[in-house]
């Protein structure tokens, strides 16, 4: 994740030594972006791939545990589908709001004192239906292109939760309500019927999504997990 947000700096440290004078959009090359200017508002699809995961946070009886050694998050690829509706405040920024169910996975992995015991993995399936709402500033067109950048915040609800939790009774148990910030950078290329915009954004949860259980080991070694995501998405809007 760390190289995560190295990239994301150094995308919107380009972002800003792009040109943004006001003739700009208007220069030679612009065609396909003077048509959609006229539109103040456009809706479109959007298509994604994510890899998420949790931050851990151990727990005081994590130490005085005589069974767990370590406990790890690791990646899990997911996939989303969603609708875009983009609202635009005049020439630089937008409002928008991206319905979204996303398909993720994470895992919790634990180590074992006792090295003949192995290790103890945790999947965690979900099935969420996001309402992301991010504004997005842009820049100036340059031959049918721009750069831009987004900030926002995602509520997530995870459809899947009852089921998971009717399948098992010994698994950590996770909240379904996640809340997030996000913060991503792209670009648009403008076609004669639509505009194609990749994206990458990174998510980071604001609550602790544990559901805590003392009665479960594994979850009380644990204090607290904040959710992770990095998206990569192609939006088609119009």
């Amino acid at each position: 994740m760390k190289e995560t947000i190295k990239y994301l700096l150094l995308a919107f440290v380009l972002f800003l030594a792009a040109p943004q004078e006001g003739h700009a959009q208007y220069a030679k090359g612009n065609y396909n972006f003077l048509d959609f200017q006229q539109k103040p508002y456009y809706f479109g699809i959007t298509l994604g791939y994510n890899r998420a995961n949790y931050r851990v946070f151990r727990s005081r009886d994590f130490i005085g545990n005589d069974s767990i050694s370590t406990v790890q998050s690791v990646n899990g690829p997911g996939f989303n589908l969603g609708i875009v509706t983009n609202l635009k405040i005049g020439d630089y920024f937008d409002l928008r709001f991206l319905p979204t169910l996303s398909f993720a996975e994470r895992q919790l992995n634990y180590s074992a004192v006792n090295p003949d015991s192995g290790p103890i993995n945790r999947n965690i399936e979900s099935v969420f239906v996001e309402m992301p709402f991010h504004a997005r500033y842009k820049s100036a067109p340059f031959n049918d292109m721009r750069l831009f950048v987004i900030g926002g915040v995602k509520y997530s609800f995870d459809v899947a939760s009852d089921a998971r939790s009717r399948q098992s009774d010994d698994l950590v148990k996770v909240s379904p309500n996640d809340f997030a910030v996000e913060v991503g950078t792209g670009a648009q290329f403008f076609f004669p019927y639509f505009i194609f915009s990749p994206e990458i954004k990174f998510s980071y949860g604001l609550g602790n999504a544990l559901i805590f259980d003392q009665s479960l080991p594994e979850s009380s070694v644990i204090d607290k997990i904040i959710s992770r995501a990095l998206t990569i998405s192609l939006h088609f809007e119009g």
